[in-house]
């Protein structure tokens, strides 16, 4: 089971079992899917996916897990943040999905600014990337607005839907997230 983190627009938890046909919308939009390594082919698809999440153990090296992103006006499931543990228990590969409907109204940055506080306050995590698609301009724009670096431009290093693709990791640690928000967690 994850955490349930809230922000002044947004509640990130869990899934709930009823979320399958709204994450099953958005996650096969074409615009969504795109760049998504899963999307799920009909709500069965989409509620074995979410099955499968609450049997997953967060915060254990070597898996992926998902949260849910809720708007706390309303509770309607707005989009999503992967979340991959590395192996050496340390670093967090992170990703974000929000409906296209809410898309461009900053979620995305509010959800994954209490999720990135969360990993490096509670769970003491050293360092969190981003592996990006360089055609995918608002992921880039949006972990830069983060504080991530770029550290790295993997040219054709992945073989995504056929294709071999470019690939711009993005990262931040502890140090550098603590010393840009120091006004708002205090340190």
């Amino acid at each position: 089971m994850g955490p349930t983190l809230r922000t002044t627009r947004l509640r990130i938890s869990d899934f709930e079992l009823g979320d399958a046909e709204r994450l099953q919308s958005y996650r096969s939009h074409p615009a969504v899917a795109r760049f998504q390594g899963w999307s799920p082919s009909d709500v069965d698809d989409a509620s074995e996916f979410i099955r499968q999440n609450t049997l997953a153990e967060f915060n254990r090296p070597g898996t992926w897990y998902q949260l849910a992103m809720y708007r706390t006006v309303g509770g309607e499931l707005i989009g999503d943040i992967g979340l991959r543990f590395l192996d050496d228990g340390r670093q967090v590969e992170l990703g974000c999905t929000i409906a296209p409907a809410h898309q461009r109204f900053g979620y995305a940055k509010e959800g994954l600014a209490s999720v990135i506080e969360f990993l490096f306050s509670t769970l003491d995590k050293h360092r969190l990337i981003a592996s990006i698609d360089p055609e995918n301009k608002a992921s880039v724009a949006l972990f830069s607005s983060l504080g991530f670096i770029q550290e790295g431009h993997f040219r054709k290093s992945i073989l995504w839907k056929g294709e071999w693709v470019d690939d711009l990791v993005f990262a931040v640690l502890k140090a550098e997230w603590r010393q840009a928000n120091r006004e708002t967690v205090g340190s």
